[in-house]
Formats: structure tokens, sequence, C-alpha cells
């Protein structure tokens, strides 16, 4: 027979719940897609969600010659994380009642900062939008900053966060308890080290975040002309086979004098600025890319991914006219300058609609000789319990899961800031 939970243990899940809701802070901060179980075990725990459309506008009343191809590009998300934690107790232990629940609330915590992480990871290493500032977090010119650079790419205004590290985020908090003219918003810098909403965006101070190494690589160049990207919604396979096309990344090859190109490296290309996505003006600032693979080489010369593609409209077609983010093609000999100068930890920027969550569910059986308790939290997020005992050691296992994806839709609605660069 299944072991069953008492009255206390349904409680304590109950507890241990609602602290794993409230624990899920950035992961809130994202949308949400909630899957099929069947159609993803079908597909690999897979499944391409759209990007957004841009439109296209002309001048005149005659139309004739402006019906052309709307391109529909996605992205492909995968639900990648399955993360548990466990628990064994003796017979003796468990006559402290209390333990099962100190237990219980230590994994929730666990997988929810399993959850945030994930989230903070895919921020901080695909987010192309980067902000190089050469001193210490100062406040709300940095904030500012992050500001002025979505704007001029098109970004909503609206759904804006910031999660930046408990050193920066308290360097701006410190600027702000500085000030004389204002009165709430110091005095909570004061008192909490709390910054709040600045400059359009929701700040969170982060008790961890991710680091980002100098970029080790020196006279660093495009190397061959005509290098861009052609959007396109599907490939034909030699085979016939047809499949939808990622464009959040495209391969560059680069020509190294020295040193070695690295995942993760941030830089811009001379004379490739960024445009307004909807207008596509001209922002009069270089645009920001990131390093996201090697495909071969590390010095001379080789092939690197970078992200977001190069689409310059070299080509001349409708998908290009329609999601068309630089200036110019680079040149052969472009000069690429590394932004990631200094070790620095990741801040990272995003609106709410780039980056999603994917919350799953784990077909875990009921009648198998392990009792089973699942809830689900406001985000859709699953937590299921499992509790078994051994008769021949006196023991009894406990076990707490979550599967859940994340995934970011649209790198250049996405981004981050370093400080105290060289």
């Amino acid at each position: 027979m299944a072991n069953s939970f008492s009255k206390e243990e349904r409680v304590a899940f109950e507890d241990i719940l609602a602290g794993f809701n409230d624990a899920l802070v950035l992961s809130s901060l994202v949308s949400k897609y909630n899957t099929n179980g069947s159609e993803m075990e079908r597909s690999s725990d897979t499944i391409s969600r759209p990007m957004p459309y841009i439109a296209q506008s002309y001048d005149g009343s005659d139309a004739t010659s402006n019906f052309g191809d709307n391109t529909q590009l996605s992205v492909p998300a995968t639900i990648g994380y399955q993360k548990h934690s466990t628990a064994l107790l003796t017979a003796k232990e468990l006559r402290d009642q209390l333990q099962e629940n100190r237990l219980g609330s230590s994994a929730a915590q666990k997988l929810a900062s399993d959850i945030n992480v994930a989230t903070l990871t895919v921020a901080s290493n695909q987010g192309t939008i980067v902000s190089k500032r050469t001193t210490a977090a100062g406040g709300y010119s940095d904030i500012a900053e992050a500001d002025a650079l979505m704007n001029e790419q098109g970004v909503m205004m609206d759904g804006r966060n910031f999660a930046l590290s408990s050193r920066d985020y308290n360097g701006m908090a410190g600027d702000l308890a500085a000030r004389q003219t204002m009165n709430e918003m110091p005095t909570e810098a004061y008192r909490r080290s709390y910054v709040g909403e600045v400059a359009g965006f929701q700040t969170f101070k982060m008790d961890y975040a991710n680091r980002l190494t100098a970029a080790a690589g020196t006279t660093v160049t495009v190397n061959g002309a005509n290098q861009y990207h052609t959007p396109a919604a599907t490939s034909t396979a030699a085979t016939g086979e047809v499949s939808n096309v990622d464009n959040r990344t495209q391969s560059l090859i680069v020509a190294v004098g020295s040193g070695t190109v690295k995942v993760g490296d941030a830089f811009t290309i001379a004379g490739v600025n960024a445009v307004h996505h909807i207008t596509k003006q001209d922002t009069g600032q270089l645009k920001t890319f990131r390093v996201t693979g090697i495909v071969s080489g590390s010095g001379g010369s080789g092939t690197i991914t970078i992200s977001p593609a190069i689409v310059s409209n070299g080509g001349s077609t409708d998908a290009e006219a329609q999601y068309q983010n630089v200036t110019a093609t680079p040149a052969d000999g472009a000069a690429i300058t590394f932004l990631n100068t200094a070790d620095a930890a990741v801040n990272c920027f995003w609106h709410r609609d780039a980056i999603e969550l994917l919350p799953a569910s784990l077909a875990v059986p009921t009648d198998a000789g392990a009792d089973i308790m699942r809830a689900t939290t406001d985000q859709g997020v699953e937590l299921v319990m499992q509790k078994q005992f051994d008769i021949n050691t006196q023991k009894t296992k406990y076990r707490w899961d979550t599967l859940f994806g994340v995934a970011l839709l649209q790198p250049e609605m996405a981004g981050i800031m370093l400080f105290s660069q060289t």
C-alpha cells in the first residue's frame, strides 16, 4: 500500500508552496506560455514560439507595387530544466515533525532559486543591448542610459525591468540617499538601500549575479565583405524537409590579430549603427552584438556565432526591409571593438515580452508505492512532492521536483550593463 500524507504534512506542503511562490521573483517578471505535455514529449520538448512582426508603410494612395511577403520569424523554445531536491529522514528524526517542514522549505527555496537563476542566465548570456560604463554604478544616469538605448531601438516603454548585483544596486541607492532635493526616495534609499522605479524601469536587487570576464581578443576585424543575414521563416534541406529557422544568430568570419574571442564577449563593428526597428532611422549609436558560439578557430581567423544577426537590407528583400536592424553591412576589415574590457558583474535589463517562461508538468504515477502531492503557483510553475518509506531501513525519502524552460524570444529587447570598464 502506498504511503499517505498526514494532515500536518499537507499543511506543511501548502506553506512550502506559498514560500516557493513568493521566492519566484525574477521569473515573475517575464511572460508565460503553457505547453501541452503530450505534444512536447512528441517534439523532444521543443516548440517554436513567434517573434513579433514588424510592419512596413508606404507613401501615397497607389499600393500596387507594395504587396510583398510577410515573414513570420520564430524561436525554438525548449523545456530543458528538470530540477529536484531530496531529503532522507530516519524514524527517530521524524519524531520532530518540524524537520520535514524545514527541509521542504529549504528545498522550495532552492528550486525557486534555480528558476530565477535560469531566467537570469538567459538574460545575461543572450541579451544584446550592451551598455559599457567606465565608472562604478552611480544612479539615475545609468538607468537612463538603458532607457535611451531601448527607446532608440523601438522597444516598448512599459514592462521594463532591471536586475542589478547587490553592490551595483547599493551604489545606485547611495546616489539617491545623497540627494537633498527629493523626499521619499532618498529616505528609503538610506534606510533600506531601496531604489524602486527609475527612468521607466522597475529595479531589483540580486543576491547573486553572473560575471563576464574581460575580452581576450585584440586587433579583431571582419574577414570578408557582404556578411549579413536574410531573415527567413523556414529552410528546405536537400532532402526536401522543411524546418523553422532561428533568426536570432548568424555566423561571422573574423580575423584575430592576437588573443582569442570567447563566448559572452560584447562588441561593436565600425560603421555599423543601430536603427530604430520600426522607423528604420539611424540612431547614431553603434549596434552592439554578443558572441554566442565559436564555430571554428581561436587565433588568426575563424568563424564565430553572433547575436543579433546583421540585417542590413543588403539583399533588398521584403524580409530584410521588415526586420532591418543596422544601417550598413560590415566592410571587409571593419574593426571590432570589445566592450567588456574588465571583469565585472552582469546587470540585466529586459522587456517583459522578451523572455518567456515555459512551465511544465511531470507525469509521476500515483499508484507506484509513493505518495504524490502536486500544486501550481500563480505563475503556472508546478511543484511535485513525493514520499516513500523503506521498511528495511525505517527511512523515509522525500523528493521535490519542478520542470520548466526559459527562452529569450527577442535578444534585441534585452541587454546588459557593465560597470567599471576601462
